[in-house]
């Protein structure tokens, strides 16, 4: 009987899918039913071919042989996850499996992962494409009652393939270039480069900031403060010291009116929902999570737990079919921390489903992040884990809670003709600030001291004065909210008008992709991690310098998502994309022949320089980039080619939970053999003895086995 082949794109995936189609028999590296079989790839099965595999001249890295552009590019099965691929391979060119459904993830790079292994593996069976955006049971069995063909999601595989490609072209001939002329690893990336160069001309703008005392009269009447400001150009800032001390000798103890009384009625409208970026900055700004950590968070809520939608998504907005399923949502958070709120939801005869909320034209691939239609298990949620879906439950419910209402009163007060400033702020109506009440940044704003009712020309005393001195402040240091703001918002570095409208689609990465652009600026040494703030590094720094504009140019790097965007809708042809890359490969190699003598790196290998110092012992080839040498820090074993972007890292306590101690002559051995029996420790729960096997793959991963 012939079968359907679903691939999903990680086991855990590839489980609840078969959970769903009741395939329960086990096979290798899949599940069998009656009509399906489940079989799950481990993220990237397949990846790009190297230099030296199209030609073994460039196994060594020579300037001469630069520009590397291949007239096709070539993929092949990823070493380190070969065995997975080959099941794979087997399963789709079985005799009995007449089509198969795509369920990796339902975004660009899931696409992708399929598409490269469905090639790889030569099959050429017909294939249809399951799109879901939450992975409850109900979500998965709609899925599989409305599946797509494969071919509607051809352009979203030939957008993935662009980007694929040319970060490979730009990345392999820049970092190759630039190393090679600067006698230093240097990693240099078509969307990482720019996003460095964000940080480092603020970085400038800090360091050539020339801070300017100034002085602002603080008046004390009776019951209020008022700040002084300049009649014609309404500044509070005095510049001069006499000039202030001067004013405050001049009104104190003096009598005065008010010359006016503003009260001025505001509202907020609520926010809207969440996408990605939207949800790494609040959980960044509120709870210090960085970028990567939310996304982790996030993507197990929705994988494991069920509880959120699908996490990568660029949309803040929900289409008009899921009125109802939003009626369930809100029924099913009808409990806990949320009873008040949903029980109010519940009561209104209609839910006021604005264009803010439901908007069609907004929906992209997938809606915004809300909670999906399942009771929540809030007791099962680790603390980090409930901190991001509170946001979630808050955002999705406050929606449709009225505006927040408040009243800006200004009132003026003119003693001996110096005008002086107060302000206050009375709350009308909470509406969906509800939600936000006990935030502390929210409590601040609010807690302004209440205002005497004044009118006009009643009289006022200033009983005392005080002259503040403070300083004029550079711009902030970025922080990964304020970066992720940044890059998403590509389009505000242009300064073309017209260009900058374009430009609002096309930010620097994706909302999948903004988390791993920083962490990757933090592996290859260009940036780090101070409190909360991101910082260049001298090399960084540096890197940016030498690079031509291009290629640091947000606009540039816009251009390019705007244009795997038209691609992924349709409205562009994939080969003027990559024609335009191959032209600015090219560019980019004559520009790095003009070396700029003035910029010098640290040199990579200290010791050379210091020939006293003691040789730190090499403990083996790097498995990863298979060139680099495998070092020890006081943390972590890693390559020597880390700053040229090989990702190999062992940590030393990674199984300390075994009390197994990872030490010089264990890597040794795990590096020359990859495998090692007869490993004493202990059960992590119970501390009960036992014996185990290791065994360690390309990334410096340690796998635990117990025998």
């Amino acid at each position: 009987m012939e079968k359907v082949l679903v691939v999903s794109e990680k086991p855990s995936v590839g489980r609840d899918i078969a959970r769903v189609l009741n395939c329960k028999t086990k096979g290798e590296g899949c599940l069998i039913g009656s009509k399906y079989i489940v079989t799950w790839a481990v993220g990237h099965l397949v990846t790009l071919w190297e230099p030296e595999e199209y030609n073994p001249i460039y196994k060594k890295w020579r300037f001469d042989t630069l520009p590397i552009i291949p007239e096709v590019m070539k993929i092949k099965p990823i070493e380190d996850t070969k065995k997975q691929f080959e099941i794979l391979k087997k399963l789709m060119n079985r005799e009995d499996i007449s089509s198969l459904i795509c369920a990796t993830d339902a975004g660009r790079e899931g696409e992708l992962i399929f598409r490269y292994t469905y090639e790889a593996a030569g099959c050429n069976k017909p294939f249809n494409r399951l799109w879901i955006s939450s992975m409850t049971d109900q979500a998965i069995k709609e899925g599989f009652e409305s599946i797509k063909p494969g071919s509607e999601y051809d352009n979203l595989y030939y957008s993935a393939k662009c980007r694929s490609e040319a970060d490979w072209l730009v990345g392999m001939n820049a970092s190759r270039a630039y190393t090679l002329k600067y006698n230093v690893l240097l990693s240099v990336g078509r969307v990482q480069t720019p996003t460095l160069a964000i940080i480092t001309e603020r970085q400038k703008e800090i360091d050539n900031f020339v801070p300017k005392d100034y002085f602002e009269v603080i008046s004390e009447f009776d019951g209020f403060k008022g700040t002084w400001f300049d009649k014609e150009t309404k500044e509070t800032k005095i510049m001069d010291i006499k000039k202030a001390q001067d004013i405050s000798n001049k009104v104190k103890g003096n009598n005065g009116k008010v010359v006016s009384v503003e009260n001025n009625k505001k509202k907020q409208v609520p926010p809207l929902l969440y996408d990605l970026t939207e949800l790494q900055r609040d959980c960044n700004k509120k709870f210090g999570f960085s970028a990567q950590k939310t996304l982790d968070i996030i993507q197990n809520l929705y994988e494991k737990r069920k509880m959120v939608t699908y996490p990568r998504t660029d949309s803040r907005y929900l289409s008009h079919d899921m009125v109802n399923k939003v009626k369930n949502t809100i029924a099913k958070l009808n409990m806990g921390p949320y009873k008040e709120f949903s029980a109010k939801l519940l009561s209104m005869k209609k839910l006021p489903f604005t264009k803010r909320i439901i908007d069609d034209s907004k929906v992209t691939d997938h809606h915004a992040i809300i909670p999906t239609d399942v009771k929540p298990n809030i007791e099962s949620l680790t603390k980090d884990e409930f901190k991001a879906y509170d946001l979630i439950v808050k955002r999705f419910m406050c929606v449709f809670y009225p505006n927040y209402e408040y009243t800006i009163t200004k009132i003026t007060s003119e003693v001996c003709g110096e005008q002086f400033l107060t302000r206050g702020k009375t709350i009308l109506k909470l509406g969906w600030m509800e939600f936000y009440k006990s935030d502390s940044k929210a409590k601040k704003e609010d807690e302004e001291d209440e205002l005497p009712k004044l009118k006009k020309n009643d009289e006022v005393e200033i009983k005392e004065t005080e002259v503040q001195q403070k300083k004029t402040k550079p711009p902030s240091t970025y922080n990964e909210a304020s970066l992720l703001s940044a890059m998403e918002n590509a389009g505000r570095f242009v300064e073309d008008e017209e260009l900058r409208e374009q430009l609002k689609e096309g930010g620097i990465g994706t909302p999948a992709t903004r988390a791993a652009i920083i962490e990757r600026l933090i592996s290859v040494g260009y940036i780090k991690r101070k409190g909360k703030t991101l910082q260049p590094t001298d090399k960084g720094m540096k890197l940016i310098e030498i690079v031509p504009p291009e290629l640091k140019s947000p606009e540039t790097t816009g251009r390019w998502e705007k244009g795997l965007t038209s691609i992924a809708k349709g409205k562009m042809a994939s080969q003027r994309f990559m024609q335009s890359i191959q032209r600015y490969v090219r560019y980019i190699i004559q520009e790095s022949a003009k070396v700029n003598r003035a910029i010098v790196f640290e040199a990579g290998n200290k010791n050379k320089l210091n020939p006293n110092k003691k040789t730190v012992e090499a403990l083996g080839k790097c498995p990863l980039c298979q060139s680099g040498d495998i070092l020890e820090n006081s943390k972590a074993y890693y390559c020597t080619n880390w700053k040229a972007g090989c990702k190999f890292t062992s940590w030393k306590n990674s199984l300390a939970a075994y009390s197994i101690e990872i030490n010089n002559e264990l890597m040794k051995t795990l590096l020359k053999e990859r495998i090692l029996n007869n490993v004493f420790g202990v059960k992590p729960n119970t501390k009960e003895k036992t014996v185990y096997t290791l065994k360690m793959n390309n990334y410096g991963a340690i796998l635990i086995k117990e025998q």
